[in-house]
């Protein structure tokens, strides 16, 4: 990732992480891929009511697709409000798709969203990774080294 897609995420005025992914996988390779919505969906992205609790992308005949991924149903939508927690299609190029593809297969590896942006262009964007798990030992060094980081900057505060 480029210092230039840093800084659109950065200005995003919405930014949905999955905080629970870097906790859980080390990331191998990152990607950002567009959305197939409809337009009760990106209102409600757009009012920052999302989650990326609990979900993963999967390969199916050439298409990635995104599982689990909750978006809440519009306040003021009618009859035509989408489901909370339907399956969304990814837009990725199909190099991409089946790098990923070939990645996903060998053991251990997954497809994890990181962080759902609204782009510079209006457009809602989701940074996915291929992920490999960690083990319990390297959740322990990642709370440690957390830790560790909140205590020094408490330390440089009281000076």
């Amino acid at each position: 990732m480029n210092k230039e897609q840093q800084e659109i995420r950065k200005k995003s005025p919405i930014q949905i992480k999955n905080k629970k992914a870097a906790f859980e996988y080390f990331f191998v390779e990152e990607y950002t891929a567009g959305i197939v919505l409809t337009g009760t969906e990106i209102k409600s992205i757009r009012a920052g009511k999302a989650s990326l609790v609990d979900t993963y992308c999967y390969i199916v005949n050439g298409e990635i697709w995104v599982k689990g991924m909750n978006v809440s149903p519009y306040f003021y939508g009618s009859y035509a409000n989408h489901e909370a927690k339907r399956e969304r299609k990814l837009l990725l190029t199909k190099r991409e798709i089946r790098d990923l593809q070939e990645a996903d297969k060998q053991p251990g590896y997954t497809i994890v969203p990181t962080l759902l942006f609204i782009d510079q262009n209006g457009r809602a964007k989701l940074d996915i990774a291929l992920c490999r798990g960690k083990k319990q030992y390297d959740k322990r060094q990642t709370l440690k080294e957390k830790e560790d980081r909140r205590e020094m900057e408490r330390a440089i505060k009281h000076y």
